[in-house]
């Protein structure tokens, strides 16, 4: 029994040593491994949009750590009734911490959508 397959057409296209050198280092750079679905995320969309998502989850896990102090914090001052001045002036750090970063993402991402 045969198997249909989902893409039945083959095409071929011949390239240089250079352009298939270019082609590879393209392919590593949009974290793609396989030809075909390079080659087709080319032909069909006419580019491919790689973004390293390393900054967003590094601040993601900074997001975390301060959420979860604020909510130690929270439940100290709701179970004893006061919180030290040193846990807020942490939080305050820990806030000042994300928003650095955070703006700076920010601005490359806008720089992103205006090209």
């Amino acid at each position: 029994m045969t198997k249909k397959r989902r893409r039945p057409i083959h095409l071929h296209v011949m390239v240089s040593e250079e352009e298939q050198a270019l082609i590879y280092e393209r392919m590593a750079e949009a974290g793609i491994r396989n030809m075909g679905a390079y080659m087709r995320k080319m032909a069909l969309n006419g580019y491919v949009l790689h973004v390293d998502l390393s900054p967003v989850r590094e601040l993601v896990s900074l997001q975390r750590r301060c959420s979860n102090n604020l909510n130690q914090v929270a439940i100290q001052a709701n179970t004893y009734g006061g919180i030290y001045p040193e846990e807020i002036a942490a939080l305050k750090r820990d806030y000042a911490a994300l928003w650095g970063p955070l703006s700076d993402l920010l601005k490359k991402l806008s720089a992103l959508v205006e090209l």
